[in-house]
């Protein structure tokens, strides 16, 4: 098994069991088990359980930025580039549940300057999102209260899908990610697609 494939297994075994367990009651000696190697032979392949915390969470912010700077790489139009980014943000809330829930739950087991990397984080991907409501309300597309606030609750949509959808479940992912873009346009007051 090459070096990658192994550092790969325990990051997803960690995944696993910080969200099951808990980032301060999973043990290395945990992580160890589930990949067949003994606690101290994982410092072979991880500095620290704090390492292997800090490669999910910034890990899932890379992802996140990247995927919503493909969605609306390739249109100008302010309605579009937020259906875009919103179905990019549920689409990969649907597919990154434990990425999505140990983010949201363990942000306080980060340590500094861990934790200020991956807020500041938060804030840019928020920002992405209030700078297309913006642009939306600027181009008078889009009608809301407050851009703050309009961009906080389709952020929450995403978040909300890694907490119930499965990929078994009665709704398909591409069911749920094309209504979570209309209901994201709804947010904003834009006009419905036809």
């Amino acid at each position: 098994m090459s070096r990658s494939s192994r550092s790969d297994d325990i990051r997803a075994a960690a995944l696993k069991l910080f969200t099951q367990l808990g980032y301060g009651a999973t043990t290395m000696a945990d992580i160890g088990a589930v990949v067949g190697i003994r606690g101290p032979s994982l410092y072979k392949h991880v500095a620290s359980k704090q390492d292997l915390l800090v490669q999910i969470m910034t890990g899932t912010m890379e992802n996140l930025l990247g995927q919503h700077r493909m969605a609306v790489a390739t249109t100008d139009d302010p309605t579009e580039r937020l259906r875009r980014a919103t179905e990019a943000h549920v689409r990969y809330h649907a597919r990154h549940r434990l990425e999505a829930f140990v983010g949201n739950r363990e942000i306080r087991s980060l340590e500094e300057p861990h934790r200020g990397a991956v807020l500041a984080r938060r804030a840019e991907y928020e920002a992405c999102f209030r700078d297309l409501v913006d642009a939306g309300v600027a181009a008078d597309r889009f009608r809301v209260a407050s851009v703050r606030l309009a961009s906080f609750a389709i952020l929450d949509l995403g978040m909300g899908v890694a907490v119930w959808f499965r990929e078994d479940g009665e709704l398909k992912e591409d069911t749920v990610v094309w209504e979570y873009g209309e209901f994201a346009l709804r947010i904003v007051g834009a006009a419905p697609r036809p």
